[in-house]
């Protein structure tokens, strides 16, 4: 076929009309899973290697210790300090700088728990301080919660290369999770990412079929409950802008639920 078809020039003027119109992707014939990101080559060696030299922790013993830091601290500002002081969690020796607690209104109606800390949230020594966390914060005050949530995470300590947190290392940090859900004593809860719905409410599904369905979580002793509502994580709609409107729909779920006196 000669470079100066019909055919070819046809091609470019649509070609040329898509892209006036502001359309600048090309799909496949396939479907791609785009709800699964590759982690990086670079992140994936970090977790490999910081496997092969993470320290073996007794889980009963760190879980017993960490049972009785939380269940001494009558405040969450006493709870941030039995956490600092607290050595049974693995992530602490792989190279995170400090313990990231929480942040927010200590009389919050609502108990916001993601994953784990990342890098900046490291450095600052508070969680969701980063591009996921400023975003959270905008859905937050546009949905008119902002002042009304205490926000921790699963872990207080980074893991190395951002990887998810175990459920080993989940397990080591819940009795602090669950002090501070027992002194705050919330109406509601708000699970962000996966690894936190599961870890709390002890499913296995992934957060694609979690997400909007509220659930409660109760506490084994104490007599606390409150519903509980899995979203998606800020950081996978900075990768996945068309899930936002699903998150918006979970947070707008939470603002209702709070609004028509449901939450407890």
């Amino acid at each position: 076929m000669s470079p100066h078809s019909p055919d070819i020039a046809a091609t470019e003027s649509l070609l040329a009309f898509w892209r006036d119109a502001g359309v600048d992707a090309c799909f496949g014939d396939a479907p791609v899973d785009r709800t699964h990101v590759e982690p990086p080559p670079a992140v994936k060696a970090v977790a490999k290697a910081t496997a092969a030299v993470t320290p073996v922790v007794d889980t009963g013993d760190a879980v017993s210790e960490a049972r009785r830091l939380a269940a001494g601290a009558e405040t969450l500002e006493a709870l941030g300090q039995a956490i600092a002081a607290f050595e049974g969690c693995p992530l602490r020796g792989l190279g995170a700088r400090q313990s990231v607690f929480a942040r927010g209104n200590p009389q919050a109606e609502v108990l916001v728990i993601g994953e784990g800390p990342g890098a900046e949230e490291d450095e600052r020594g508070q969680p969701f301080v980063g591009k996921a966390g400023k975003l959270l914060d905008r859905m937050l005050a546009e949905a008119g919660l902002e002042g009304r949530v205490f926000i921790t995470n699963t872990v207080f300590w980074r893991p190395p290369g951002n990887r998810t947190p175990t459920p080993a290392e989940q397990a080591v940090c819940a009795p602090f999770v669950e002090r501070a859900f027992a002194l705050l004593k919330p109406k509601a809860v708000l699970l962000v990412g996966g690894a936190s719905a599961k870890a709390v409410l002890g499913v296995d599904e992934g957060i694609l079929k979690l997400r909007g369905q509220w659930r409660e979580w109760r506490l084994a002793e104490g007599g606390v409950s409150a519903p509980a509502l899995p979203t998606l994580h800020p950081a996978f709609l900075l990768r996945q802008p068309m899930a936002k409107r699903q998150a918006w729909a979970d947070m707008l779920s939470l603002a209702a639920r709070l609004a028509d006196g449901q939450a407890r």
